[in-house]
């Protein structure tokens, strides 16, 4: 099983696949990486060597930011729009969608459950 930046990718996938369970690696930066190091995509990943998965590891500790530096990177930019107070800051901190998105209807995925309106009782 290959360990790389912390995840264990899952045997049976093939490599362009199991390179996505690293956070900040898609499907498109997955095949980048593979045809840098010169590894078929459909080669599934217990079949990969030692020597390309060093290399796979290698490459990807020096040419990207995954997994952890990524996460932290994201939740710094987002504490300095915060910080700053922009707009987008303080959609950020009132838990409210960020990029322009209707909030009349929709977004209930950002404000949560619908709270229970009050004051309106059947008399």
């Amino acid at each position: 099983m290959a360990r790389i930046a912390g995840v264990e990718l899952p045997v049976g996938k093939r490599v362009d696949v199991g390179l996505t369970y690293i956070y900040g690696i898609g499907p498109a930066r997955s095949k980048e990486i593979l045809r840098k190091i010169g590894v078929s995509f459909d080669t599934r990943i217990r079949d990969l060597q030692e020597d390309e998965v060093v290399k796979l590891r290698e490459t990807i500790d020096q040419d990207y930011d995954v997994e952890g530096d990524l996460r932290k990177e994201i939740t710094m930019s987002i504490k300095r729009l915060m910080d700053i107070g922009t707009y987008r800051g303080l959609r950020h901190r009132k838990g409210l969608p960020v990029r322009g998105q209707r909030t009349k209807t929709n977004s209930r995925t950002r404000k949560g459950r619908r709270g229970a309106i009050g004051g309106k009782s059947k008399r």
